[in-house]
């Protein structure tokens, strides 16, 4: 499930280092994000003074998932994960514990991402380090240029779009998502820099 986030309000409870990369998804997607922890990693700090976030400063309470779209429970406890899960359930509040698959509504997939393609990969919890392994060989299988060249094609999609379809353009976009299609585009374009992948 690929869900719009954008200025929906979410909740992270924890504000360590897995938490951090949490957030930064989250900020990502567009989501408004609450952070719940009486401490935070330099990385959530600096997220906060600039206003990226809004930090309370303090143990969780339930009325901080009231009215909240989607919470992440990230703390190193197992009893206050536990605890965010059942607020959340009693709300109706979709949650993810971290490494609790027992408690999760939804799972965070490894993710490739090539400007607006997205690749998701997940092991239903199973395993998440093959998960990570799989994104970096898909990362390799789809370059830059994948994100360039599925920009491309929704731009001439959109043109066409405009226009009265027939079955010869129908044909026509097909034929644009062809492998013959993007090799054209490459060869065209030219090499594409890689752009770092966020941690």
């Amino acid at each position: 499930m690929m869900v719009n986030l954008a200025g929906r309000k979410c909740v992270v409870v924890g504000a360590g280092t897995i938490a951090a990369g949490k957030i930064e998804g989250l900020l990502r997607c567009g989501a408004e994000v609450t952070v719940v922890s009486p401490r935070a990693v330099d990385a959530i700090q600096r997220l906060a003074e600039a206003k990226s976030v809004v930090w309370r400063r303090r143990a969780f309470s339930p009325r901080d998932v009231r009215g909240i779209f989607l919470a992440v429970a990230a703390t190193n406890s197992t009893e206050a994960n536990e605890a965010v899960f059942r607020a959340c359930t009693a709300q109706g509040v979709l949650c993810n514990s971290v490494d609790e698959p027992e408690h999760c509504d939804f799972i965070y997939p490894a993710v490739v991402r090539r400007g607006p393609l997205q690749v998701a990969i997940s092991t239903g919890g199973h395993s998440p380090a093959l998960a990570a392994r799989l994104r970096r060989e898909l990362e390799r299988q789809f370059g830059p240029q994948w994100g360039a060249w599925v920009e491309d094609l929704g731009r001439r999609r959109n043109e066409m779009l405009r226009k009265k379809l027939t079955a010869k353009s129908r044909r026509r976009l097909q034929q644009m998502a062809a492998p013959k299609a993007f090799r054209g585009f490459v060869s065209a374009r030219g090499p594409i820099p890689a752009r770092k992948r966020p941690a």
